[in-house]
Protein backbone atom coordinates (compact mmCIF):
# COMPACT_ATOMS: atom_id res chain seq x y z
CA UNK A 1 0.00 0.00 0.00
CA UNK A 2 1.02 3.34 -0.87
CA UNK A 3 0.57 6.21 1.37
CA UNK A 4 0.15 10.62 1.36
CA UNK A 5 0.10 13.07 3.97
CA UNK A 6 -3.13 14.33 3.86
CA UNK A 7 -2.28 18.42 3.79
CA UNK A 8 -1.48 19.84 6.93
CA UNK A 9 -2.89 17.15 9.30
CA UNK A 10 0.29 15.76 9.00
CA UNK A 11 -2.24 12.43 8.84
CA UNK A 12 0.13 9.84 6.39
CA UNK A 13 -3.03 7.84 4.89
CA UNK A 14 -2.95 4.96 2.56
CA UNK A 15 -3.83 5.96 -0.81
CA UNK A 16 -6.98 3.77 -0.98
CA UNK A 17 -9.08 4.35 1.95
CA UNK A 18 -12.66 2.97 3.17
CA UNK A 19 -15.56 4.50 2.15
CA UNK A 20 -18.20 3.46 5.24
CA UNK A 21 -21.68 4.99 3.45
CA UNK A 22 -22.41 1.79 2.00
CA UNK A 23 -21.78 -0.69 5.61
CA UNK A 24 -26.09 0.12 6.43
CA UNK A 25 -26.75 -2.28 3.51
CA UNK A 26 -25.02 -5.18 5.24
CA UNK A 27 -25.33 -7.18 8.44
CA UNK A 28 -23.51 -6.34 11.51
CA UNK A 29 -21.26 -9.22 11.06
CA UNK A 30 -20.60 -9.02 7.48
CA UNK A 31 -19.51 -4.95 7.73
CA UNK A 32 -16.99 -6.22 10.29
CA UNK A 33 -15.79 -8.57 8.15
CA UNK A 34 -15.05 -6.36 5.37
CA UNK A 35 -13.51 -3.53 7.72
CA UNK A 36 -11.30 -6.07 9.31
CA UNK A 37 -10.11 -7.25 5.76
CA UNK A 38 -9.56 -3.53 4.95
CA UNK A 39 -7.02 -2.80 7.69
CA UNK A 40 -5.35 -6.35 6.84
CA UNK A 41 -4.57 -4.89 4.05
CA UNK A 42 -2.64 -2.02 4.83
CA UNK A 43 -5.76 0.38 4.62
CA UNK A 44 -5.73 3.06 7.59
CA UNK A 45 -8.14 5.68 6.94
CA UNK A 46 -11.86 4.80 7.72
CA UNK A 47 -14.92 7.18 6.40
CA UNK A 48 -17.98 7.66 7.54
CA UNK A 49 -20.58 10.23 8.55
CA UNK A 50 -23.77 10.34 11.43
CA UNK A 51 -25.84 10.60 8.00
CA UNK A 52 -25.31 6.66 7.42
CA UNK A 53 -27.43 5.14 9.49
CA UNK A 54 -25.20 2.90 11.39
CA UNK A 55 -22.27 3.09 9.90
CA UNK A 56 -20.25 4.62 12.75
CA UNK A 57 -21.77 1.60 15.22
CA UNK A 58 -20.34 -0.90 12.88
CA UNK A 59 -17.51 0.61 12.13
CA UNK A 60 -16.79 0.92 16.18
CA UNK A 61 -17.47 -2.76 16.32
CA UNK A 62 -15.08 -3.23 13.78
CA UNK A 63 -12.17 -1.78 15.04
CA UNK A 64 -12.37 -2.81 18.59
CA UNK A 65 -8.77 -4.16 19.41
CA UNK A 66 -7.16 -2.02 16.67
CA UNK A 67 -8.16 0.76 16.79
CA UNK A 68 -4.62 1.80 16.76
CA UNK A 69 -4.34 0.41 13.16
CA UNK A 70 -6.15 3.49 11.85
CA UNK A 71 -7.55 7.16 11.20
CA UNK A 72 -11.36 7.87 11.73
CA UNK A 73 -13.04 10.33 10.11
CA UNK A 74 -16.75 11.00 10.58
CA UNK A 75 -19.15 14.33 9.59
CA UNK A 76 -22.07 16.44 10.63
CA UNK A 77 -24.92 17.93 8.58
CA UNK A 78 -25.63 19.93 11.75
CA UNK A 79 -24.98 24.00 11.06
CA UNK A 80 -25.35 25.34 14.34
CA UNK A 81 -22.81 25.02 17.58
CA UNK A 82 -24.70 23.46 20.20
CA UNK A 83 -25.93 20.66 17.62
CA UNK A 84 -23.07 20.07 16.48
CA UNK A 85 -21.16 19.77 19.33
CA UNK A 86 -23.69 16.81 20.32
CA UNK A 87 -23.39 14.90 17.19
CA UNK A 88 -19.27 14.96 17.79
CA UNK A 89 -20.14 13.35 21.37
CA UNK A 90 -22.42 10.77 19.45
CA UNK A 91 -20.33 9.93 17.31
CA UNK A 92 -17.22 9.14 19.83
CA UNK A 93 -20.26 6.93 21.41
CA UNK A 94 -21.25 5.36 17.92
CA UNK A 95 -17.41 4.74 17.25
CA UNK A 96 -16.49 3.51 20.41
CA UNK A 97 -13.43 5.47 20.99
CA UNK A 98 -11.91 8.32 22.93
CA UNK A 99 -11.44 10.83 19.72
CA UNK A 100 -11.90 11.05 16.47
CA UNK A 101 -8.83 11.74 14.11
CA UNK A 102 -10.74 13.98 11.19
CA UNK A 103 -14.18 15.45 11.79
CA UNK A 104 -15.57 17.05 8.87
CA UNK A 105 -18.81 19.66 7.73
CA UNK A 106 -20.74 17.39 5.65
CA UNK A 107 -22.03 18.94 2.71
CA UNK A 108 -21.45 22.48 2.52
CA UNK A 109 -22.74 23.10 -0.74
CA UNK A 110 -24.39 26.14 -0.86
CA UNK A 111 -24.08 29.75 0.55
CA UNK A 112 -26.98 29.37 3.05
CA UNK A 113 -25.22 25.89 4.44
CA UNK A 114 -21.68 28.59 4.21
CA UNK A 115 -22.88 30.99 5.88
CA UNK A 116 -24.85 28.86 8.80
CA UNK A 117 -21.42 26.78 9.55
CA UNK A 118 -19.13 30.15 9.17
CA UNK A 119 -21.42 32.55 11.55
CA UNK A 120 -20.66 32.87 15.34
CA UNK A 121 -22.83 30.47 17.29
CA UNK A 122 -22.09 27.98 13.36
CA UNK A 123 -20.80 24.42 13.70
CA UNK A 124 -17.40 25.43 13.08
CA UNK A 125 -17.11 26.78 16.35
CA UNK A 126 -18.34 23.94 17.56
CA UNK A 127 -15.66 22.21 15.98
CA UNK A 128 -12.93 24.05 17.03
CA UNK A 129 -14.02 23.79 20.61
CA UNK A 130 -14.10 19.88 20.42
CA UNK A 131 -10.20 20.02 19.29
CA UNK A 132 -9.39 21.96 22.09
CA UNK A 133 -11.21 19.71 24.52
CA UNK A 134 -9.37 16.87 22.42
CA UNK A 135 -12.33 14.80 21.13
CA UNK A 136 -11.17 15.92 17.52
CA UNK A 137 -7.66 15.92 16.02
CA UNK A 138 -7.78 17.75 12.39
CA UNK A 139 -10.91 19.80 11.04
CA UNK A 140 -12.44 18.78 7.22
CA UNK A 141 -15.26 20.33 5.35
CA UNK A 142 -17.04 18.41 2.34
CA UNK A 143 -18.90 19.78 -0.64
CA UNK A 144 -20.43 18.54 -4.21
CA UNK A 145 -21.45 21.11 -6.74
CA UNK A 146 -21.06 24.78 -5.97
CA UNK A 147 -17.58 25.50 -7.20
CA UNK A 148 -17.37 29.36 -5.97
CA UNK A 149 -18.41 27.84 -2.21
CA UNK A 150 -15.25 25.83 -2.44
CA UNK A 151 -13.30 28.52 -2.92
CA UNK A 152 -14.80 30.33 -0.08
CA UNK A 153 -14.43 27.25 1.57
CA UNK A 154 -10.32 27.27 0.68
CA UNK A 155 -9.98 30.56 1.28
CA UNK A 156 -10.98 30.87 4.69
CA UNK A 157 -7.77 29.04 6.28
CA UNK A 158 -9.98 27.13 8.71
CA UNK A 159 -9.81 23.67 7.00
CA UNK A 160 -6.63 21.22 6.80
CA UNK A 161 -8.91 18.39 4.33
CA UNK A 162 -11.52 19.01 1.99
CA UNK A 163 -13.58 16.35 0.28
CA UNK A 164 -14.36 16.69 -3.51
CA UNK A 165 -16.49 14.46 -5.69
CA UNK A 166 -13.87 13.71 -8.54
CA UNK A 167 -13.39 10.71 -11.33
CA UNK A 168 -12.36 10.24 -14.50
CA UNK A 169 -15.95 11.75 -15.28
CA UNK A 170 -15.23 14.45 -13.42
CA UNK A 171 -18.22 15.52 -13.05
CA UNK A 172 -18.41 18.63 -10.39
CA UNK A 173 -15.44 20.37 -12.71
CA UNK A 174 -13.68 20.17 -9.16
CA UNK A 175 -9.47 19.97 -10.96
CA UNK A 176 -8.76 23.41 -10.53
CA UNK A 177 -10.69 23.57 -6.85
CA UNK A 178 -7.91 20.25 -5.95
CA UNK A 179 -5.35 22.24 -6.77
CA UNK A 180 -5.97 25.26 -5.07
CA UNK A 181 -6.65 23.37 -2.07
CA UNK A 182 -3.26 21.63 -2.52
CA UNK A 183 -1.30 24.90 -2.66
CA UNK A 184 -2.13 25.99 0.29
CA UNK A 185 -1.52 22.57 2.02
CA UNK A 186 -5.47 21.22 2.60
CA UNK A 187 -5.72 17.41 2.28
CA UNK A 188 -7.72 16.15 -0.69
CA UNK A 189 -9.90 13.32 -0.15
CA UNK A 190 -11.77 12.19 -3.82
CA UNK A 191 -14.94 10.75 -3.29
CA UNK A 192 -17.42 8.99 -5.08
CA UNK A 193 -14.93 7.80 -7.68
CA UNK A 194 -17.11 5.27 -9.33
CA UNK A 195 -20.22 8.08 -9.92
CA UNK A 196 -22.10 6.26 -6.92
CA UNK A 197 -21.75 2.48 -8.74
CA UNK A 198 -21.91 3.19 -12.62
CA UNK A 199 -18.31 3.43 -13.10
CA UNK A 200 -17.96 -0.58 -12.97
CA UNK A 201 -18.16 -2.77 -15.98
CA UNK A 202 -21.50 -3.64 -16.90
CA UNK A 203 -22.41 -7.96 -16.28
CA UNK A 204 -22.56 -8.79 -20.13
CA UNK A 205 -19.03 -7.30 -20.44
CA UNK A 206 -17.26 -8.57 -17.55
CA UNK A 207 -13.84 -10.71 -18.11
CA UNK A 208 -12.27 -12.87 -15.12
CA UNK A 209 -9.77 -11.08 -12.85
CA UNK A 210 -10.12 -7.38 -11.68
CA UNK A 211 -12.92 -5.10 -13.08
CA UNK A 212 -11.02 -2.96 -15.27
CA UNK A 213 -12.67 0.20 -15.14
CA UNK A 214 -13.01 -0.15 -11.70
CA UNK A 215 -9.37 0.10 -11.38
CA UNK A 216 -8.65 2.37 -14.43
CA UNK A 217 -10.66 4.90 -12.43
CA UNK A 218 -9.09 4.70 -9.16
CA UNK A 219 -5.95 4.87 -10.91
CA UNK A 220 -6.88 7.82 -12.63
CA UNK A 221 -7.97 9.56 -9.87
CA UNK A 222 -4.47 8.79 -7.86
CA UNK A 223 -2.57 10.20 -10.28
CA UNK A 224 -3.79 13.56 -9.88
CA UNK A 225 -0.78 15.15 -7.85
CA UNK A 226 -3.37 17.12 -5.89
CA UNK A 227 -5.23 14.08 -4.21
CA UNK A 228 -4.41 12.41 -0.94
CA UNK A 229 -6.41 9.66 -0.98
CA UNK A 230 -9.47 7.83 -2.29
CA UNK A 231 -12.71 6.52 -0.43
CA UNK A 232 -14.66 4.11 -2.18
CA UNK A 233 -17.57 2.87 -0.51
CA UNK A 234 -16.80 -1.03 0.35
CA UNK A 235 -19.67 -4.02 1.30
CA UNK A 236 -17.49 -7.06 0.59
CA UNK A 237 -14.61 -8.31 0.96
CA UNK A 238 -14.53 -8.93 -2.98
CA UNK A 239 -14.90 -4.76 -3.20
CA UNK A 240 -12.09 -4.26 -0.74
CA UNK A 241 -9.64 -6.74 -2.22
CA UNK A 242 -10.76 -5.20 -5.99
CA UNK A 243 -10.02 -1.86 -4.73
CA UNK A 244 -6.74 -2.50 -2.41
CA UNK A 245 -4.79 -3.59 -5.49
CA UNK A 246 -4.22 -0.26 -6.88
CA UNK A 247 -2.76 1.02 -3.65
CA UNK A 248 0.06 -1.08 -4.93
CA UNK A 249 0.14 -0.26 -8.50
CA UNK A 250 2.10 2.33 -10.35
CA UNK A 251 0.11 5.66 -10.06
CA UNK A 252 2.28 7.71 -12.32
CA UNK A 253 -0.27 7.61 -15.87
CA UNK A 254 1.04 8.98 -19.25
CA UNK A 255 -1.34 11.34 -21.21
CA UNK A 256 -2.16 8.45 -23.30
CA UNK A 257 -2.89 5.81 -20.29
CA UNK A 258 -5.28 8.68 -19.14
CA UNK A 259 -6.65 8.58 -22.36
CA UNK A 260 -6.88 4.83 -22.75
CA UNK A 261 -8.82 4.83 -19.20
CA UNK A 262 -11.51 7.11 -20.53
CA UNK A 263 -11.82 5.37 -24.02
CA UNK A 264 -12.03 2.11 -22.07
CA UNK A 265 -15.41 3.93 -20.57
CA UNK A 266 -16.61 5.28 -23.62
CA UNK A 267 -15.80 1.99 -25.10
CA UNK A 268 -18.43 -0.04 -22.74
CA UNK A 269 -21.04 2.85 -23.27
CA UNK A 270 -21.02 2.30 -27.03
CA UNK A 271 -20.78 -1.62 -26.94
CA UNK A 272 -23.97 -1.71 -24.22
CA UNK A 273 -25.17 1.83 -23.93
CA UNK A 274 -27.67 1.22 -26.82
CA UNK A 275 -29.45 -1.94 -25.60
CA UNK A 276 -30.10 0.05 -22.43
CA UNK A 277 -31.45 3.93 -22.66
CA UNK A 278 -32.00 4.97 -19.23
CA UNK A 279 -30.42 2.80 -17.16
CA UNK A 280 -27.53 4.63 -15.39
CA UNK A 281 -24.63 5.31 -17.52
CA UNK A 282 -24.95 2.38 -20.07
CA UNK A 283 -27.70 4.66 -21.78
CA UNK A 284 -24.99 7.56 -21.78
CA UNK A 285 -25.88 8.93 -18.84
CA UNK A 286 -24.39 9.60 -15.91
CA UNK A 287 -24.84 12.22 -12.41
CA UNK A 288 -26.71 14.98 -13.26
CA UNK A 289 -28.10 13.17 -16.46
CA UNK A 290 -24.71 13.64 -17.61
CA UNK A 291 -23.97 12.37 -21.26
CA UNK A 292 -20.42 13.62 -21.99
CA UNK A 293 -17.66 11.96 -20.46
CA UNK A 294 -16.13 15.37 -20.11
CA UNK A 295 -12.57 14.13 -21.72
CA UNK A 296 -12.01 16.86 -24.12
CA UNK A 297 -11.16 14.75 -27.21
CA UNK A 298 -13.47 16.53 -29.28
CA UNK A 299 -11.23 20.15 -28.56
CA UNK A 300 -10.07 22.13 -30.16
CA UNK A 301 -13.16 23.46 -31.82
CA UNK A 302 -12.62 25.18 -34.78
CA UNK A 303 -14.56 28.02 -34.29
CA UNK A 304 -13.22 28.07 -30.06
CA UNK A 305 -16.26 26.44 -28.47
CA UNK A 306 -15.21 24.82 -25.50
CA UNK A 307 -17.77 22.10 -25.98
CA UNK A 308 -17.29 19.96 -22.64
CA UNK A 309 -18.59 23.47 -20.68
CA UNK A 310 -21.02 24.33 -22.79
CA UNK A 311 -22.50 20.42 -22.01
CA UNK A 312 -21.75 20.60 -18.30
CA UNK A 313 -23.65 23.87 -18.04
CA UNK A 314 -26.84 21.81 -19.52
CA UNK A 315 -26.48 18.94 -17.96
CA UNK A 316 -26.00 21.24 -14.69
CA UNK A 317 -29.10 23.11 -15.52
CA UNK A 318 -31.09 20.30 -16.30
CA UNK A 319 -29.96 17.84 -13.71
CA UNK A 320 -29.65 20.03 -10.50
CA UNK A 321 -32.20 20.40 -8.24
CA UNK A 322 -34.36 24.26 -8.86
CA UNK A 323 -32.04 26.17 -6.07
CA UNK A 324 -29.23 24.80 -7.82
CA UNK A 325 -30.01 25.25 -11.41
CA UNK A 326 -28.56 29.06 -11.32
CA UNK A 327 -25.40 27.46 -11.44
CA UNK A 328 -25.38 25.76 -15.19
CA UNK A 329 -26.98 29.56 -16.05
CA UNK A 330 -23.47 30.99 -14.69
CA UNK A 331 -21.54 28.63 -15.84
CA UNK A 332 -23.03 29.08 -19.61
CA UNK A 333 -23.15 32.97 -19.10
CA UNK A 334 -19.18 33.19 -18.55
CA UNK A 335 -18.54 31.09 -21.64
CA UNK A 336 -16.94 33.38 -24.20
CA UNK A 337 -17.68 31.40 -26.96
CA UNK A 338 -21.97 30.45 -27.52
CA UNK A 339 -23.01 27.36 -29.17
CA UNK A 340 -24.74 29.35 -32.13
CA UNK A 341 -20.66 28.90 -33.32
CA UNK A 342 -21.45 25.82 -34.47
CA UNK A 343 -20.82 25.48 -37.83
CA UNK A 344 -21.29 21.29 -37.52
CA UNK A 345 -18.18 20.21 -39.14
CA UNK A 346 -17.66 16.60 -38.54
CA UNK A 347 -14.48 16.92 -35.79
CA UNK A 348 -16.25 16.79 -32.69
CA UNK A 349 -18.06 13.55 -33.48
CA UNK A 350 -15.20 12.11 -34.86
CA UNK A 351 -13.38 12.23 -31.68
CA UNK A 352 -15.65 11.48 -29.50
CA UNK A 353 -14.83 7.96 -27.64
CA UNK A 354 -19.19 7.74 -27.47
CA UNK A 355 -19.74 9.21 -31.17
CA UNK A 356 -22.68 11.18 -29.47
CA UNK A 357 -24.46 14.00 -31.82
CA UNK A 358 -22.14 17.10 -30.52
CA UNK A 359 -23.66 19.65 -33.17
CA UNK A 360 -27.16 18.59 -32.18
CA UNK A 361 -26.48 18.96 -28.36
CA UNK A 362 -25.16 22.04 -29.10
CA UNK A 363 -28.04 23.00 -30.59
CA UNK A 364 -30.29 21.99 -27.53
CA UNK A 365 -27.80 23.73 -25.16
CA UNK A 366 -28.49 26.74 -27.22
CA UNK A 367 -32.32 26.59 -27.01
CA UNK A 368 -32.56 25.56 -23.47
CA UNK A 369 -29.89 28.76 -22.15
CA UNK A 370 -32.36 31.56 -25.16
CA UNK A 371 -35.70 30.62 -22.92
CA UNK A 372 -33.86 31.74 -20.03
Amino acid sequence: MKYRVLGTSGLKVSVIGFGGGKLSQISAEEATKVVNRALDLDVNLIDTARKYMDSERMIGDAIKGRRDECYIATKTLCRDYADALAEIKLSMKELNVAHIDLYQLHGVSDNSAYEAVMKTGGALEALKEAKRRGWIRHIGVTCHRDLNVMRQLIETGEFETIMVAYSPLDQENVTEIMRLAAEIGMGVIAMKPFCGGDLTTPSPLKQDGPDRVVVGSLKWILASPHVSTVIPGMQSIKEVEEDVRVGDMPLDLTDEERKGIVSLIGRFLGDFGSSCLGKSWYGQRFLYEQRCLRCYYCQPCPQGIVIPEVLRATDMYKGYPEEMKHLGIELYRSLKVKPDACRECPCCVQNCPLGLPVPQMLKEALSVFSRI
